[in-house]
This record gives structure tokens, sequence and C-alpha cells, in this order.
């Protein structure tokens, strides 16, 4: 038997197992992944978190990160946030006198991002600049960066903005969010052949210039209680529109996070909570 230590944690709902593995080469087994995930076998979460050495030079520390169908992701807004909190208590306990500074950088698997320490329970976190050209989307069908794209499937045709974030996602003005086809759509999404990495389907409604509502159906995962880079795609998908301001809350089921973008050039900046749930051992 082997003993795995892990932290529970979430941002807004969405939430994680955090493995230190700062000391341990291996990488994940994916049916290790699900197994973790499972809400009724195992500890159950979104995603998994592995904390890795820093591949940056002046990085506190990497993450890797996992869905709970044990396919891998580049990334996750509510996980960095959740990573900055793990790092910044872990040094506190480490060495109280030389923890982490109020800033300092993690590297995830799309880049190096700077985090900002609000207090013990929100963090900032640069987000990286979006990207709108199809190909590195990767959308397919489409040359040329488009407010919407309109995608037909099953005989019916839909308006979508597409963004990367670090991953692709696919974000849907509705009227309602609460009566938005999430469960039908999201799915249908996703196998798109339009999106041959599959997509983040976002479901986006404006409430006022600097509020939006906001659900995800994510890739490897389904619909979670929040999404950061989610919620940074469906907001400057909406900024370029014109529809809504440079800095809104965005309000998922889970919470709500603060999505910055000065100007088109300018990188994104998400704020939010994090919240350590448990710590344990899963026995293996």
């Amino acid at each position: 038997m082997h003993a795995l230590r892990f932290t529970k944690m979430h941002g807004a709902g969405n939430d994680f197992v955090v493995l230190d593995r700062r000391h341990d080469a291996a990488p994940l087994d994916p049916a290790l992944c699900r197994a973790l995930a499972d809400r009724r076998t195992g500890i159950g979460c979104d995603q998994i978190l592995t904390i890795e050495p820093p591949r940056s030079i002046g990085a506190a520390a990497s993450y890797r990160i996992w869905n709970a169908d044990g396919s891998s992701s580049q990334q996750c807004g509510n996980g960095a946030r959740c990573v900055a909190a793990w790092m910044l208590r872990d040094s506190v306990a480490l060495d109280p006198e030389r923890c982490l500074a109020d800033h300092f950088e993690l590297d995830s698997p799309a880049g190096t991002h700077a985090v900002d320490v609000l207090d013990l329970h929100h963090y900032r976190i640069a987000m990286g600049r979006p990207i709108f050209a199809p190909a590195r989307i990767p959308l397919l069908g489409f040359d040329a960066p488009q407010s919407e794209y309109a995608l037909t499937f099953g005989g019916e045709t839909l308006a979508v903005g597409a963004v990367s974030m670090g991953n692709p996602h696919a974000v849907i003005e509705v009227d309602d969010v609460d009566a938005a086809p999430v469960a039908n759509f999201g799915p249908v999404l996703q196998r798109h052949a339009a999106f041959p990495e599959s997509v983040n389907a976002g479901f986006a409604q404006v409430v006022a210039r600097d509020r939006i509502r906001l659900r995800v159906y994510e890739r490897g995962v389904g619909e979670t209680l929040a999404c950061g880079s989610g919620a940074c795609a469906a907001a400057v998908v909406l900024m370029r529109r014109g529809r809504v301001d440079r800095d809104i809350a965005v309000e998922l089921p889970g919470g709500t996070l603060r999505i910055a973008w000065p100007d088109d050039d300018a990188e994104v900046a998400m704020s939010g909570p994090t919240a350590f749930v448990f710590e344990g051992e899963w026995w293996s």
C-alpha cells in the first residue's frame, strides 16, 4: 500500500486535489486521476493539480493540470490561484521569516504567470494575452478573427465567439444564463469538427456594463461551478464587441471573479477567492 498525501481546495467552487510532486518525477497515471476525481469512490474534484519544480528562472514552482477524466489541460485560472495559496502557506510553514513575498511567479503548462497576494484568501493572476487567431485557438474553417463565428450542427446554426486563453474557449451570449442549454450545447460544441482539440463552452449573459453571469461546460469535466480561464474568455470576447467595460465582475454559480483587460495589447488579470477544504492521504 502507498499513501499519497493531498490537499483538497476550491476557487469559487471549482474544486481541486492538490499534490506536491516537487520531489517525485513520476508522471500521474490517467487512471489514478480518474480514481482521485471520482465523487463517489474517490476524493472528488474537477481537476487534479500537481505542484512541481519551477521551469523558469525566478518562478516559485510550476504546476500541471489533470481533468477528472484523466486528460491533461493547459490552463486553469482557479487552479492557479489555489496553487498560489498552497505555495504561500507552504513557504510560511517552512520558514516564516523568509516566506514568499506578496508578488511571485508560477509556471503553468501555458506559460509563466505573475501572482499578486491580495490577502490570504484572494489572489490576482496575470493570465497572459488572449489569442484570437483561429489557427492558434485552434478553430478550423476560418482564416481571420471574427467577432462571431457561425457554426452549424444538427440543422441549427449557432453564433459563437472564440479565443484561446492558453486553452480553447467558445463563448455564446444568451439572454438568460439560467435557461441556457448548457448540458445540450456544451457536449455538441466539444465534439464539433471546428474544434480539433475540443473546447470549453461558456454561456454568458450581460447584466450590466460592469457585470456578466456565466456558466461553463469544461473539457474533460462537464459543467463546473466556476472556470477561471472561461471567465477571462467570456470577458475578453464581450469586451472586444463593446458589450461590457474593460474591468468587470463575472458571476459564476460558485462565486464571483474579477476580470480586467485594460487594452488589446495587455495581459488579462483575474482575481478571486481560494479556500482550503481538508488534508488527507489516499491509499492505493
